[in-house]
């Protein structure tokens, strides 16, 4: 699927300080001017930082577009890991926390700032987006909205208890993607 050819204008994030290393990337294909539309799933983890690493990576390559997605969930977190868990009669023993919409937002809002500050720091322009609802279904919505060419999540290991009941977003966006999905892990 190619994204629309009319010029996509994109908000650009301030620089921050970062010094991540990244692998070279060789151009893709040889993907043509104009390049690949991207999105890219953020979460704020060690993954997901590594899975935007590589969308600029891509985007660079192949002078493509990034979109940067977030999506807000109010439900129970780990707080040690800031992950997801089962409601009450379904968790183990972590030590929990309960997000409001409003500490959900703030979150996302930072982890899309830090995504915007990391592009920038690469010369790639960073379009941001807060999404709501269920991250399987709707980052995989907007890929199909957005007329993406491919989407790129991080993949973090969870406790297999955990994993039951969630699922893994990587996975449910391989299930349910209208284009190709890169699992960065």
């Amino acid at each position: 699927m190619c994204h629309p050819s009319t010029p996509r204008k994109f908000n650009t994030a301030v620089v921050g300080v970062f010094g991540a290393s990244r692998p070279e990337t060789i151009n893709p294909g040889g993907v043509e001017a104009g390049g690949m539309h991207l999105l890219v799933a953020v979460d704020g983890s060690e993954k997901s930082t590594a899975a935007l690493e590589h969308a600029i990576d891509l985007a660079d390559a192949t002078g493509g577009s990034l979109v940067a997605v977030h999506a807000v969930v109010t439900d129970v977190h780990a707080e040690r890991q800031g992950t997801p868990v089962p409601r009450e009669e379904e968790r183990s023993d972590e030590t929990l926390v309960e997000e409001s919409v409003e500490q959900a937002e703030q979150r996302g809002e930072s982890v899309l700032r830090e995504a915007g500050e990391l592009a920038a720091d690469h010369g790639i322009e960073l379009r941001t987006e807060l999404l709501y609802g269920d991250p399987k279904t709707v980052i995989a919505e907007f890929a199909e909205e957005e007329a993406v060419d491919a989407i790129v999540v991080g993949h973090r290991s969870m406790p297999q208890e955990y994993e039951k009941v969630l699922g893994s977003v990587a996975k449910g966006l391989v299930e349910r993607s209208p284009v190709p999905v890169t699992v960065v892990t």
